[in-house]
């Protein structure tokens, strides 16, 4: 019987793809056989990514780009053509928060600076819906491809002080629910667009949010584990199930949904 999950030569495009969260990603897929190609704007980190991926036996090309920037985008999309010939699957995992985008325990909504509200939420949702469109493209022109959008536990449940972050991720999931009809009805059953929404992962971004310097939890910390029914924050590889499953004819028959990998936060309740 065929193995549903084989990825083994499609080719990955992962924007943010040096990120915190797409350098882990590209690495497990590079390591399950498909060709890699990170987009990212940091190319000294891009490239040894690559460099260390080819030195394990992967398959990885790096391209500088700006996720904000059509021509730019539509120039990695001839290159990636060029290279491999097609996309199968868009990982749009470039994004992040500004400290000005967020209410301070000591502030109010009053005093959130607009101009970084705006650059989150073009980030993250523009930043999300221009690649879709550039490399959709290709995808659509093969009558199949797998869209795979990074959503976010506060797209779900408001989360205090991250408004901005919130707002656009919870704008990235309606999109990706629109983009699965879309691409479907008007292109065919062959193209699919599905969100992840990680819940508290610990990374090296929000560490000291979450923990002290003796790795003790700080306030916030403790309000997470203690709403989270696992009781711990998850581990980067807890996501790569997921993206491997979306990425595959595993989940052939499966679009427009928004899988919530967290531990049980957004189901706890007392």
């Amino acid at each position: 019987m065929k193995n549903l999950f084989d990825v083994k030569g499609k080719v990955i495009v992962i924007t943010g793809g040096a990120g915190i969260l797409g350098k882990g990603m590209a690495e497990y897929m590079a390591e399950q056989g498909a060709k890699v190609v990170i987009l990212d704007r940091v190319e000294e980190a891009g490239k040894a990514l690559i460099a260390d991926i080819k030195a394990k036996g992967g398959e990885a090309l790096y391209l500088n780009t700006d996720v904000m920037n059509k021509e730019v985008l539509e120039q990695n999309a001839k290159d990636i053509k060029a290279a491999y010939g097609r996309i199968d699957i868009l990982v749009n995992a470039a994004g992040g928060n500004m400290a000005g985008a967020t209410v301070a325990p000591d502030k109010t909504f009053f005093d959130l600076e607009i101009d970084a509200f705006k650059k989150v939420v073009d980030l993250n949702l523009f930043g999300t819906v221009i690649p879709t469109m550039v490399f959709a493209k290709l995808m659509v022109e093969q009558k199949e491809g797998s869209v795979i959008n990074i959503s976010s536990e506060s797209a779900i449940r408001p989360l205090t002080r991250v408004v901005g972050y919130g707002a656009s991720k919870a704008a990235v999931t309606n999109f990706t629910k629109y983009m699965a009809t879309e691409l479907a009805v008007k292109f065919g059953p062959g193209l699919r667009c599905n969100a992840i929404a990680p819940g508290f992962f610990l990374t090296e971004q929000n560490r000291a949010l979450m923990t002290n310097p003796d790795g003790s939890l700080t306030p916030r910390g403790q309000s997470i584990i203690a709403h989270t029914p696992f009781g711990r924050f998850g581990e980067p590889d807890e996501l790569y199930g997921t993206l491997h499953w979306l990425s595959s004819d595993a989940s052939k028959f499966v679009t427009g949904t928004l899988t919530v990998v967290d531990g049980g936060f957004d189901v706890f309740c007392i």
